[in-house]
């Protein structure tokens, strides 16, 4: 059973094991925070417009997904600047992302504005490469959300959350996402956050069904996790063995969780370790 390493949160999103800690993203308390396995939190940054998916630059400067601002930012000297703007992409807010080994981006968003009642449409995954110059990563996504890319570099998996399905791609020298292929799909998977394992087995938030679930490329589940009456929004493996799966809960999603404090850390000890990035 998963035990609570921290509550009082709004909306935990966005987990990467980072230097010893658990880095996330608290939404509506508009705080990137980093989080020992000791409990003790400390606050990194405040993003006014929501901070979603986090990732690091070659440097060690941290870069941050502003959500409803759609841009990219880059914590410099502690203070935080416009990395990229990715307005002219993002048909909606923006969500998770992940940074390859030469501080290249893959962000996603969910392409239209689902809290202003539009209509669900296609979205288009931005790539930031390191000068923040944006392009076309990939088109006709159905919410790209959780991405994960393989210890070798060549290959991004990515949750596509409303096609049910995660999505893999080829990765070119130079960025570009080649062989669009599915790595499983199920009609009652809805893929939020992901991470991968040693094995090349992928946990999947899926907060429809209150569940972390382990899958294999292919689509077969092989280890569920149980958070009854919790939803889990995103995961991560960490720990000094990787081994640690931490797993972000809330009851419910949204601008409606604004002043609530029954969001939470949990985690769960599991057999394969962590791999790839983030």
């Amino acid at each position: 059973m998963p035990q609570t390493l921290l509550d009082g949160l709004t909306f935990p999103e966005g987990p990467r094991w980072h230097q010893g800690r658990l880095w996330f993203s608290d939404f509506y308390n508009y705080r990137v925070m980093a989080l020992g396995l000791d409990g003790k939190a400390e606050v990194m940054a405040v993003v006014p417009a929501c901070p979603s998916g986090l990732g690091w630059m070659p440097d060690g400067s941290l870069l941050i997904v502003s959500m409803n601002d759609k841009c990219l930012l880059r914590q410099v000297g502690g203070q935080l600047v416009k990395h990229a703007d990715l307005f002219g992409l993002a048909g909606g807010p923006c969500n998770d992302m992940v940074v390859d080994a030469q501080g290249r981006a893959y962000v996603g968003n969910f392409g239209y504005e689902r809290f202003k009642g539009e209509d669900a449409r296609p979205a288009v995954m931005a790539r930031v490469d390191p000068d923040g110059r944006v392009s076309v990563a990939a088109t006709d996504m159905l919410f790209p959300n959780g991405a994960v890319i393989t210890p070798d570099g060549k290959k991004l998996i990515v949750g596509e959350t409303m096609g049910n399905r995660l999505t893999a791609f080829d990765i070119a020298p130079d960025g570009g996402l080649s062989n669009r292929r599915i790595f499983a799909t199920h009609e009652k998977l809805v893929p939020d956050g992901i991470c991968l394992d040693a094995e090349g087995a992928i946990w999947v938030a899926d907060p429809r069904t209150n569940r972390c679930v382990r899958v294999r490329e292919g689509g077969e589940e092989v280890e569920t996790i149980s958070l009854p009456g919790r939803n889990a929004y995103a995961c991560m493996l960490g720990g000094e063995d990787r081994k640690t799966l931490f797993i972000c809960t809330a009851p419910g999603s949204g601008p409606g969780r604004v002043g609530t404090t029954d969001g939470k850390i949990e985690i769960v000890r599991v057999g394969v370790p962590g791999a790839g990035l983030p």
